[in-house]
This record gives structure tokens, C-alpha cells and sequence, in this order.
């Protein structure tokens, strides 16, 4: 046995050890962590335009502008938004998945998108990735909830995924030589359509593959995305490399920039420190160049990605030195630690999605792992020779070619049945292929994915007893209205539901507005109100109101919807940014005054008190705001500093008796810089 598989890594060019075989396993995994809490029950509809294409430089050609854009606006249902956690963090215990041969160990999460936690070059136990050592969500994720640190699997939309939070499938599966895979899989609610990583880490590999697998079950193309994304440590010393001299800058004031490598704007920007912004790039690789990027130190040493040609896209993002950007750092992790972001997609930005045909198959393979190349050449000052150094060391120990057939040599195990399940996923799957059984359709789903029913659950048995017995439940609507769905296949079952309670119009409300059908979703909802009024229902038809531009509408449904409850913080938060968004402060004021004491104490009612506090010129207690830490705060929000510079500007005006003008702004920005505690900018006006 020992020699056929010699014989196999050795045809391959992989070095190999006989120390010992490779093993997956489950193991403890503790640390300090944040709960994610409850799950927000309001559904957070879709804007009303699919594309999202933003300012584009004249100077980049026009076939790499064609999908820039295409089908990338922000979505998040049938998923409820995670935003329910804090940053009071416990040792908390979560089972992870160590997947380990003689010269790597890989530590992941299944209970957390299966997030690639740790990556361990053995021996010396050199970490390669960046660690987190805490687990603190934040405001950053399609969802909300998002955590930095190790690798990330991003997809069907740009952004961070719905599920980084949530848990994944996972299974064991035989590999090529007989060696344990582990599989990562599920059922993507928004696109419809499953997805799978198959992890192989052969006896004596020091680098660990990942074959990933995307399947169009569809009769029609259908808009995709992938991203991987890898945090490594930042440190002054750490340099960037990619095989390309121009890139593709995605800047707030210009949007997407062509840019060249290394050096922009007086910057080196493969060198992160030397930024105060957060700034990225996506490089542009020339016709046939091998895609990579890598991470090397002072000493030449680090972690590469590369991948099968399927994978085109590459990206570099770092936080920026400013304040803000250091903020964020220790925000998300602890002070001291520091990371930035190296990633592989399959487009060449983040802001396209690609077309995939009907009934297709996407496959490829990456590899991740160290890589040494001489120092003195990857740090030096001639870009092209930096790069070849590091082209050069992954083309010595991990050829393209053997990449190809290490691609194809694996592409056996992706059908392949898991030998055992590890850990269940949601039964979102389950019922999918329930639905189609039921309905004389074929399985959308390949066999080998495993999806028991036993992964059914509470979540999913509202929507199994209107496909089993043709009604929703009825449900008091003093409790929350249960999950989502949004897919457009149930919409006829909930059209010819035997009885048509609330419950049933106003999901059925939801499904027509996420379709971008206003007035269908309308109709539904005022049956929903004829059957019984709900504040879920009222503020439905307020986020319609104020869709349709009528603002003094969409303030009276969200007080409607106060007034009938249930009274939660979600609720409260959302009528007061209505009342905002219609600058009525007074209003605003007088809500948050009256909220009860536990509604009242939310941060988001907070800041939204804080901001009709200002502008009503009821400075008393705004003060406070600028002392406590807020969770969920977002990425690229400014809106505590923008109210400490309000607060600044309002009282000083009172106090001197002069008007808010420009010259007070730019005094207050002088004489006030934020503290640390509040100060989330992530972008810097260098020289001033």
C-alpha cells in the first residue's frame, strides 16, 4: 500500500514522508466568544434594481468591463439578518474538524461556514494564516454577522457569505489513495443551488487542496460568484506579490481605477502598512500567466494561493494605518493583532458576477500552503523580479502542470459518498428535494451530497406541513412569524393554501416584494390585515411606502406597527430610521423617550436618539454615546464620529452664539478628533 502511494505522489513531484497517514478528526475547539444571539424576524427586502454597476475608469478595456456590475446588488432573504449579538465574550466550546497529515494541521469550524481556522506547518507548529483568537462577530457579512480570521468560502453573492456564521455540512469522504477528504457542502437559498469543497491533504503533502464543485440544477443561466478569502498576518516586513503589473483599485471617489503595480500614488501598495486608507486592488494577469498570490515576510517566507485556471481573479485588501483602520483591527480580534486579506474569485473583481449555463458544472482545485523565495529579490526594488522569484519558488515545488493533474485526479472523489456524516447543516436542503419529489420533478441535487431528513427541523416544518397538508400552521402573531422563503417555487402553494390566514398573505406578501411585484405584494398584504392586523404586516406596507417614495405614509404604518406589537427592538429601531430618513427629530425624539427601558438601551436606539437629540438641540446625555462600544457597528459606517462632530458643531454654536458653517466644521474636526472608542473611518484625507 505504502509503495503504490510513493509511487502515485512521486509520479506528481510532491515531496513525501512515511512519518505517518493522514486523519480527520473532531476535536474541542475553545476560545473567548461572543453569542451570535437571535436572529433578526423582520425581512430585509432587496432595493429594486438586480445590477449594481459602479463608476468605471475609461482607461479599462472594454471586455474586462462586460459583467462589472452584472447581477451583484445586495440581497440577503430568505435569510434573516444576524444582528443580535454583543461583545460580552466567554470561553465558549465549538467542535472543529482537524484534517492533518505529517506537514500540515488545518483546524476548521462546520458550526461557522466551515471557516478554515487555523492552517499549521509541521514541524516547529508555524501558524500561516492569521488566527483569530477570539470569536467576535460584526457588522460586515450579507447577513450582518461576519468574524476575521483564517479562510473563507464566499458565494453566490459579493460580499461575505450568508452562512459565515451559520453551520455547513460536513462529511468524510475516501480520497484517491484511500486517505480521509473532508467535504464541506450545502444548499444555497438565495440562487438555488448546492455547492461543495472537497479538502485533500494526501499522506506527505505539504500543501492542502481544495476541489470545489458548483452545480446549475437550472433550465436557465444562472448569475454566479466565488471568492476565497485569506487572512494572513500584516506586518510591516510582509509584501504581496501577484504575477501582474496593473491592477484594478476599487476608490469611494473614482470606483473602479486602473492602477499600476507596484507603486500608485507614491505608495507601494503590495505593502499595506505604507497605506493610511483601506484601499485593495485586483490584479490583471496576462494571457496564459499562472494565477497566484502570495504573502512573503522579511526572511522571503509565508503563504501562497493558486489554483486551476477556472479561478481568474485575485485581490489584495488592506485596512489602511489611519486610526480607523487600526480600530477595526482590534475590533475584530484583540489588540495587537493584525491581518489583511489575500483572495481568489472567479471573475477578475469582486463586483461581477459570471453567467453560468443552464445545467452546468463548475469545478476547480486550489492549493494553499508555505512558500520560501530569496529575500532580497522578493523585497527589492525591481517589481518583475520580485514576482518571478515567487512565480518561480511555486512553479519548483507545486508545478502548473501537476496542478492540472492533481485537479483530475481528484475530480474522482467529488462524486464519491461520504463514508460517514460529521456534522448536519440546515434541512433547507432536505426539503428541497421533499419539495421535488412531491411535485414529480427531478432531484436538483447530486446524489453523493448527502442531505438526511433528520437535518429537518423547526425551521423548516411550517413550510413541509404547506407542501405535505397545504396550509401554513397558524401562529400567534404576538410571536415572531418564523423563517423565510423566498424561493419563487413555493409561491404557488401558498396561493392555493386551503385557508389563507394572516400568516399565509403575508409570507406570501414577502415572496412577491423580494420578486420586485409591489403591487402583488400590496394586495397580499392588506389581505393579511383583513384576516388580522399585526405590526409585522403594518410594517411591511411602511417599508412599501417608503419603497414608493411616500414618507409621511411609511412614518404612520411603522407607528401603526408600534402600537400593535409586538414591542421589540427591531421594530423600534426601524421606525425610528423611518422617522429620520423623513428628518422629522422632534418625533423621533419623543419615541425613543417612551421606548420601554430594555428597547430603550439598544445601541441602534441609541444613536438614532442621539441623532434627533442634535438635531432638536436637546444636547443633554448625547455625551454618553461617544463613552460606550457599540457591536454592530458596519463596515464603512461613519455615523458615531459624524454625530460627535454634530454634537461638537451644535454646542459650540449655542455656546458662542455662531452659526454652523463651514469654518466651525473644519475647527471642530480640528480641535475635536475622535477618540479611539468611536473612531471607525476607514478612510484618511492624507495631509491634513
Amino acid at each position: 500500500m505504502k509503495l503504490r502511494i510513493l509511487l502515485a505522489y512521486v509520479s506528481l513531484g510532491i515531496p513525501f514522508a512515511f512519518c505517518s497517514a493522514t486523519t480527520l478528526r473532531v476535536e474541542p475547539y475553545t476560545l473567548p466568544a461572543a453569542d451570535l444571539g437571535p436572529e433578526n424576524p423582520l425581512p430585509m427586502f432587496r432595493g429594486d434594481k438586480e445590477d449594481d454597476v459602479p463608476k468605471l475608469d475609461p482607461a479599462i478595456p472594454e471586455p474586462e468591463r462586460r459583467y462589472i456590475g452584472w447581477r451583484t446588488a445586495w440581497r440577503c432573504l430568505p435569510h434573516r439578518m444576524q444582528d443580535g449579538y454583543s461583545r460580552h465574550k466567554k470561553l465558549r466550546t465549538f467542535d472543529s474538524l482537524v484534517l492533518e497529515n505529517e506537514c500540515l494541521r488545518a483546524t476548521f469550524l462546520p458550526q461557522f461556514g466551515g471557516r478554515l481556522v487555523s492552517l499549521v506547518q509541521k514541524p516547529g507548529g508555524r501558524e500561516l494564516l492569521s488566527r483569530n483568537p477570539v470569536f467576535q462577530p460584526a457588522n460586515l457579512a450579507l447577513r450582518n454577522a461576519w468574524f476575521c480570521g483564517g479562510i473563507e468560502w464566499n458565494t453566490p453573492l459579493r460580499g461575505h457569505h450568508f452562512l459565515t456564521c451559520s453551520p455547513v455540512f460536513a462529511a468524510e469522504v475516501r480520497g484517491t489513495e484511500g486517505e480521509p477528504v473532508l467535504r464541506l457542502y450545502e444548499w444555497d437559498r438565495v440562487r438555488c443551488f448546492p455547492w461543495q469543497i472537497d479538502f485533500h491533504l494526501p499522506p506527505g503533502s505539504p500543501f492542502l487542496f481544495a476541489r470545489m464543485r458548483l452545480v446549475n440544477p437550472h433550465d436557465r443561466e444562472l448569475p454566479m460568484y466565488w471568492w476565497t478569502t485569506i487572512a494572513v498576518p500584516e506586518r510591516k516586513d510582509v509584501r504581496v506579490l501577484v504575477p501582474a503589473t496593473s491592477a484594478l483599485n476599487h476608490s469611494r471617489e473614482t470606483g473602479i481605477t486602473l492602477v499600476p503595480l507596484p507603486i500608485w500614488n507614491g505608495r507601494d501598495l503590495t505593502y499595506t502598512t505604507q497605506s493610511l486608507s483601506a484601499y485593495d486592488f485586483f490584479p490583471r494577469f496576462a494571457a496564459g500567466q499562472r494565477r497566484w498570490i502570495a504573502a512573503l515576510d522579511g526572511e522571503g517566507r509565508g503563504l501562497f494561493e493558486t489554483s486551476t485556471d477556472r479561478l481568474r481573479g485575485r485581490k489584495l485588501w488592506g485596512w489602511g494605518m489611519g486610526q480607523g483602520g487600526r480600530r477595526w483591527q482590534e475590533f475584530l480580534s484583540l489588540p495587537g493583532e493584525a491581518y489583511i486579506e489575500i483572495q481568489a474569485g472567479l471573475a477578475q473583481t469582486q463586483s461581477e458576477s459570471l453567467p453560468m449555463p443552464a445545467r452546468a458544472t463548475w469545478c476547480w482545485t486550489e492549493a494553499f500552503g508555505p512558500l520560501e523565495a530569496d529575500p532580497k529579490l522578493v523585497h527589492g526594488d525591481d517589481w518583475s523580479r520580485a514576482w518571478q522569484a515567487a512565480d518561480q519558488a511555486i512553479e519548483k515545488v507545486l508545478p502548473r502542470a501537476r496542478m492540472d493533474q492533481l485537479d483530475a485526479k481528484f475530480a474522482a472523489v467529488t462524486t464519491r459518498t461520504p463514508e460517514r456524516l460529521l456534522k448536519l447543516g440546515s434541512g433547507w436542503a432536505a426539503l428541497e428535494r421533499r419539495r421535488c419529489a412531491a411535485q414529480g420533478l427531478p432531484d436538483p441535487i447530486p446524489a453523493e451530497l448527502t442531505f438526511p431528513t433528520d437535518s429537518l427541523g423547526a425551521d423548516q416544518a411550517p413550510w413541509l406541513a404547506l407542501l405535505e397538508k397545504g396550509e401554513l400552521p397558524e401562529r400567534d402573531p404576538r410571536t415572531e412569524p418564523g423563517t423565510l422563503m423566498t424561493q419563487p417555487d413555493w409561491q404557488p402553494l401558498l396561493e392555493k393554501a386551503k385557508t389563507q390566514p394572516w400568516l399565509t398573505w403575508w409570507h406570501l406578501g414577502n415572496l412577491r416584494m423580494e420578486a420586485l411585484d409591489l403591487d402583488g405584494a400590496e394586495k397580499a398584504w392588506r389581505a393579511s390585515l383583513e384576516c388580522q392586523p399585526t405590526g409585522w404586516t403594518l410594517r411591511n406596507l411602511a417599508v412599501l411606502a417608503e419603497r414608493r417614495g411616500d414618507k409621511a405614509k411609511a412614518c404612520e404604518l411603522m407607528r401603526q406597527a408600534w402600537r400593535v406589537g409586538p414591542p421589540i427592538a427591531p421594530l423600534a429601531v426601524e421606525c425610528l430610521q423611518t422617522l429620520t430618513r423623513a428628518e422629522r427629530y422632534a418625533e423621533a425624539y419623543d419615541f425613543a423617550a417612551a421606548l420601554p427601558g430594555a428597547v430603550r438601551a439598544h445601541e441602534r436606539v441609541e444613536l438614532l436618539w442621539a441623532k434627533a437629540a442634535i438635531e432638536t438641540g436637546k444636547l443633554d446625555g448625547v455625551e454618553r454615546v461617544f463613552e460606550r462600544e457599540f457591536a454592530t457597528i458596519r463596515e464603512g459606517e461613519v455615523s458615531l464620529t459624524d454625530l460627535l462632530f454634530a454634537f461638537q458643531e451644535k454646542r459650540i454654536a449655542a455656546a458662542e452664539k455662531v452659526p454652523v458653517d463651514n469654518k466651525l466644521r473644519e475647527r471642530v474636526r480640528r480641535e475635536f478628533p475622535p477618540p479611539r472608542l468611536i473612531d471607525f473611518r476607514m478612510y484618511v484625507t492624507e495631509g491634513k
